[in-house]
């Protein structure tokens, strides 16, 4: 006997996806229905961009505590935001943001980075210590990805004494800002950001204490 296509899909997708799709259904939808209903009659109107690692351990949604529809959420590895680069090339981030200045126009754009960063921690051990096994090597897209960080690594030199460790969280916190830098050089968010219009923040979450510093 065939299988109907959702028998088929249903075979394969990850239980605790349905577990939980199941859980939403029966409690946290029926008390956002009206809210998803008026989103989808008017679409989504989010007010603050939230550019945030794609680390499964830092969540935007879930450390803010945020309600359907309240933020524009891209992430990506490092949290980084690469310079405007109109060059005719594939610019996931770039298209995102530029969707939500020119299109949503959201009125607020965060940089989040976090604490124990994986690609940023990975970028140390490959800059500091050349010949050991390179985490950012095996694939043909993260090692030229996470090149982004380094105009921030070359302003921040590194201190006597300092572990791998220490400085790449200090150089996670930098990078925010060379993200922050990278923003400003796309027209429509410098001149919004000039008209006080927009407005760029960058903060900084402790994956251990779950602490969040506003930078």
């Amino acid at each position: 006997m065939s299988k109907s296509p959702r028998e088929i899909v249903d075979a394969g997708f990850p239980a605790r996806l349905l577990q939980g799709y199941a859980e939403f259904k029966t409690g946290r939808l029926p008390q956002e229905r009206n809210r998803f209903q008026e989103m989808a009659e008017n679409g989504q109107r989010p007010e603050i961009m939230i550019i945030a690692c794609c680390d499964s351990r830092v969540s935007p949604e879930v450390i803010f505590d945020a309600r359907p529809g309240e933020l524009f959420v891209v992430r990506n590895v490092a949290n980084l935001v690469p310079p405007y680069a109109p060059d005719g090339e594939l610019h996931g981030t770039s298209a995102a943001l530029e969707f939500a200045v020119q299109a949503l126009k959201v009125k607020h754009i965060v940089v989040m980075g976090h604490g124990r960063c994986g690609g940023v921690h990975a970028y140390v051990r490959r800059t500091r210590n050349p010949g050991e096994e390179d985490a950012l090597s095996p694939g043909d897209f993260i090692g030229r990805w996470m090149t982004l960080i380094t105009p921030a690594a070359e302003s921040l030199p590194a201190q006597d004494g300092e572990s791998d460790h220490d400085y790449a969280e200090r150089l996670a916190i930098t990078s925010i800002r060379n993200s922050i830098e990278n923003l400003l050089t796309f027209p429509c968010v410098d001149i919004l950001h000039g008209r006080g219009q927009l407005q760029i923040h960058g903060a900084m979450f402790d994956v251990q204490t779950g602490e969040l510093r506003i930078l």
